[in-house]
């Protein structure tokens, strides 16, 4: 099995520089005479860095560091899942030095498989509190600072504000998760196990496109590229290396990664486990000789996984001990109703990829794949009856996830849309961060935006406001601890609120490469105002609406040169568009 570390194989961007930015803190409390409660205000991956003075060579402080408080001014030493917590000692010298505190290897996050931190940064932990103990030294307030780790960002490229304060914190807690998990310069699964995941940094990249028109290119696609050659082992997955080739290739414009990987992305649409009616089976007695080889899954690095398992949503209720999990209690059918539909998304997109390079054989032979798979699917999984699609060939089951798929990947015929739609509007949040993704989309594609906004702006306990009600500046791994138990407080594959906000809210998004023509179709339901700067290839779009009372709605555009706008006719006739 290759050692991704030290054969990092073909790629078409190098890895992109990380680099450490000095934070300052935003708050310093004395909690007494030998303790001082540092907050930098938001979390990020990094170290302290502070200025000491003793006159003894036997002093030592203590530095805590956390991501959770607890109480007023104190760090949670014993916080839930893998919420970060450390105390580190650091033996002081005689006379005033400057202290940059060394952060201990973690073996959860430096293993085989996990991307190990450039040598010019050294080891990181994510905290936003930072406690100082210890006695007969003093600590020079102005001196302390967070080092953090991230690529380029810049903070004003983009930005969004609205009607809706709610909706405007989930935006920041967002931009924020996408800056501070640029930690490594791999889109990785948080601070946890720091692996890339191709659902993961699917969501990690359309998000990030949002933000910055520069790095994120050289990031997602070094990510991509990487988890094309040493994937993870989840069907969903492998065929999420097929949307994200065709995202890079939709927002920059470039054909030099798709012509490189060409071969290993027809591999990953799974095509070869169709059957004769299309729809795909991923259990081990289907897989033709050498499939995992193509596929480059040399799962063994993932010790008992077996590879190609279905993933539909995670966790499921195994994981959480017999709870319900995040799979709205899907039926796990051999032919599986989401697997299936990635299926299908990633046959159509390869035969676009196909047609872009001038395959045409091969564009032909994915786009009938996937009209043979949609048909199947239609025919086979679907409950006429009750108007929902069943999780798989043989089940009665009908979960939110076997029909937020299929709709948000355009397979279900309008006749069945407003059955579909009903039931996932009952369904409300019963799936993870991760599907959160496809739901909204499926909502905002079906005419449902009034709903879509109402999952994004709620504050139970299965939303992105409780996220920071818990404390957190970065998006978590789940809902909250009760979800995942071993939840983390730095992932990004929960920020679809953001591409989400900039792709159908805002109804922004790329239809030709590079940016060259874009669809501007604004869903904003009862939202009254909102306002958007977004970075682009060839310049910042800047979109505006307001909407009075009377539910007459007004949009303002400006473009760069170089950028064609297409709209429907209704948006056109209440839309003023300026070329900048």
């Amino acid at each position: 099995m290759p050692d991704s570390t030290n054969h990092p194989g073909r790629f078409t961007v190098n890895r992109p520089q990380v680099i450490a930015t000095p934070v300052k803190p935003t708050a310093i409390h004395h909690h007494n005479d030998s303790s001082l409660f540092v907050d930098f205000g938001k979390a990020m991956f990094g170290t302290v860095c502070l200025s000491i003075t003793t006159s003894t060579d036997s002093a030592v402080a203590q530095i805590h560091l956390g991501e959770k408080r607890s109480g007023e001014n104190a760090i949670d030493t014993n916080p839930p899942g893998t919420v970060r917590y450390c105390c580190i000692k650091v033996p002081l010298k005689s006379g005033t030095h400057r202290y940059k505190v060394q952060i201990p290897t973690d073996k959860r996050n430096a293993g085989k498989a996990a991307i190990l931190m450039p040598d010019t940064i050294g080891e990181v932990l994510p905290f936003r509190y930072c406690q100082i103990q210890g006695d007969g030294f003093t600590v020079d307030e102005q001196s302390i600072q967070q080092l953090a780790a991230q690529v380029d960002f810049d903070d004003n490229a983009a930005a969004f504000e609205s009607s809706s304060e709610i909706l405007n914190s989930v935006w920041e807690l967002c931009k924020h998760t996408i800056k501070a998990t640029t930690f490594c310069g791999v889109y990785v699964d948080g601070d946890r196990e720091r692996i890339p995941y191709e659902g993961d940094a699917y969501i990690n990249q359309l998000s990030h496109y949002c933000l910055d028109a520069k790095t994120s290119f050289q990031i997602a696609r070094y990510t991509h590229e990487y988890l094309v050659q040493y994937p993870t082992w989840f069907a969903d997955w492998n065929m999420h290396s097929v949307l994200m080739a065709w995202a890079d290739y939709l927002y920059t414009g470039q054909t030099d990664s798709i012509i490189c990987f060409y071969d290993d992305l027809k591999a990953k649409t799974l095509i070869d486990l169709a059957r004769e009616d299309g729809l795909i089976c991923t259990a081990i007695e289907n897989r033709p000789e050498g499939l995992e080889a193509r596929l480059h899954l040399y799962h063994e690095r993932y010790l008992g996984e077996k590879g190609l398992d279905d993933l539909v949503d995670w966790p499921p209720g195994s994981f959480m001990n017999g709870e319900v999990g995040e799979r709205d209690n899907h039926e796990m059918m051999p032919i599986n109703t989401v697997v299936n539909a990635l299926h299908f998304q990633a046959c159509k997109l390869m035969s676009r990829i196909a047609r872009v390079l001038g395959h045409d054989e091969d564009a032909m032979q994915f786009e009938t794949q996937a009209k043979k798979v949609c048909d199947s699917l239609n025919a086979n999984l679907f409950d006429a009856e009750r108007g929902v699609y069943v999780d798989g060939e043989g089940s009665t089951h009908s979960s939110l996830h076997a029909n937020v798929f299929p709709l948000a990947f355009g397979m279900v015929p309008i006749d069945r849309q407003a059955t579909v739609v009903k039931f996932i509007e009952s369904r409300g949040m019963a799936c993870s961060v991760y599907a959160a993704q496809y739901l909204l989309e499926a909502l905002y594609d079906a005419n449902s935006a009034e709903h879509a906004l109402t999952l994004m702006t709620a504050t139970n306990d299965r939303s992105w406001y409780h996220m920071i009600e818990q404390g957190s500046t970065m998006t978590l791994e789940a809902w909250a601890y009760r979800y995942k138990s071993n939840l983390d407080w730095n992932h990004a594959w929960a920020t679809a609120p953001l591409n989400i906000i900039v792709r159908k809210l805002m109804g922004i998004e790329p239809i030709e490469p590079g940016f060259t023509t874009i669809r501007f179709d604004p869903k904003p339901a009862s939202l009254t105002d909102g306002r958007l700067k977004l970075p682009t290839p060839l310049g910042t779009i800047h979109a505006t609406f307001k909407q009075g009372s009377d539910g007459q709605q007004t949009y303002q555009l400006s473009v760069p040169t170089g950028i064609n706008v297409q709209m429907s006719d209704e948006v056109s006739a209440v839309t003023r568009i300026e070329k900048i």
